[in-house]
């Protein structure tokens, strides 16, 4: 994907309209609480594109949605806390602004020298930014000489903070490019979807086969295999034949997963053996048992040993390893071995020069929870975004950027 980046342009005196995931837990959500950010990751993820930016002579005006706000009334979503937790991480004073747009902002922005930074309100305290409101847009668009996307995980969706101010920003001749966060995002999925490596091996988990029908699909036009694990695999055993007791099942797609098995023949691999409990509870008594034999009584809660052996030889050679969904319920750690004994093979092929992708959401929470998230290649920043990319769809934030 040849999308420009900030260091394909120059920003020296120029005021550039960043937008920026920082929509970070917090403490409380009682509005009358001394609120502060109980996770910064995704602020010091943000900090190399901030810092270069900076060091080149701009002056920064970041927006980014935080919670879910349903109007501006929700004050326990202001963005108070992350601009004091910015300052400290940035060592630089941040100007917090008590709106998104209007005469505050606008006389704030006008005072802007380079180096200055300036945050503004929670964009969903705006009820036009969902609606990628033009008018919203354009008074985005009014603040800055400059765009620039750095938010991932927000960019499947068409904004007035993600689509249209850039689009807006474009209109009357201004740059819009991806600050480094979203370069690396691009770099490491863009490659994924038009040129892989071969062989290129993809791992799908998590509970439902009906959210990745799309997915796989477009993954059977480029990947050479196709591991499946967690709740949706489920499915795909009922699909074959399998009783599979009480475990998770949509029935609905079972045609679907029978036309996926007919297409790929033998490229989806399937769990051959599986955890299975009576009760979905993390104290419930576990038990290894073969696919062809899964009591009644039983659901399947994570895959066996002989399953994580199998996918470690699908695995051998590969250079290239897309990985999206959790192989069990890793939430509670009965059932988190499979998930682990993935991450760690991962992470040791990662060693040996393969590239690993973590496709966000619940995948990369179990990688950090095994302790083993600077072993991967990458780690995407966006679970929805991730998806929705690997399956071929054009993303608006995306699509608005300027190419190279």
């Amino acid at each position: 994907m040849r999308t420009k980046t900030i260091t394909d342009i120059d920003v020296a005196g120029k005021k550039a309209l960043v937008r920026v995931d920082f929509n970070v837990p917090l403490s409380s959500k009682n509005p009358n609480d001394n609120i502060t950010v109980t996770d910064d990751t995704r602020i010091r993820a943000a900090l190399p594109t901030l810092n270069y930016l900076l060091d080149h002579g701009a002056a920064l005006i970041l927006c980014s949605h935080l919670g879910r706000p349903t109007s501006a009334a929700d004050k326990q979503y202001a963005m108070n806390p992350v601009a004091a937790r910015l300052s400290e991480l940035i060592g630089r004073p941040v100007q917090k602004m008590d709106e998104v747009v209007g005469d505050s902002v606008t006389a704030a922005v006008a005072a802007m020298q380079p180096g200055d930074i300036i945050l503004l309100e929670n964009t969903r305290f705006e009820p036009g930014e969902t609606k990628n409101n033009p008018e919203l847009s354009q008074k985005l668009a009014d603040l800055a000489d400059v765009y620039v996307e750095d938010a991932f995980g927000s960019v499947h969706r068409a904004h007035s903070s993600t689509e249209g101010a850039a689009r807006m920003i474009r209109a009357k001749g201004g740059p819009a490019v991806a600050g480094f966060l979203m370069g690396k995002e691009l770099d490491a999925l863009g490659t994924a979807v038009s040129d892989p490596p071969h062989p290129y091996v993809a791992i799908m988990g998590g509970a439902k086969i009906s959210d990745k029908i799309k997915l796989i699909e477009n993954l059977l036009k480029v990947a050479d295999k196709i591991l499946i694990g967690g709740g949706m695999a489920n499915t795909f055993l009922k699909a074959q034949g399998h009783q599979v007791g009480k475990s998770l099942v949509e029935e609905d797609a079972i045609p679907e997963a029978k036309r996926l098995l007919k297409q790929a023949a033998n490229r989806i691999v399937l769990p051959t053996d599986v955890i299975v409990a009576p009760e979905f509870s993390a104290d419930a008594p576990a038990e290894l048992v073969s696919v062809w034999g899964i009591p009644q009584d039983q659901m399947a809660l994570d895959i066996g040993q002989d399953t994580i052996e199998r996918f470690n030889e699908e695995l051998q050679g590969a250079q290239l390893v897309i990985w999206n969904g959790p192989m069990g319920v890793f939430e509670f750690d009965r059932f988190a071995e499979g998930t682990n004994a993935l991450a760690k093979l991962l992470a040791a092929l990662t060693n040996h020069g393969v590239q690993v992708v973590i496709g966000g959401g619940d995948s990369a929470a179990a990688v950090r929870k095994a302790g083993l998230a600077d072993k991967m290649t990458h780690i995407s920043t966006g679970g929805g975004a991730s998806l929705e990319l690997l399956e071929g769809k054009d993303l608006p934030g995306i699509s608005v950027l300027d190419n190279k």
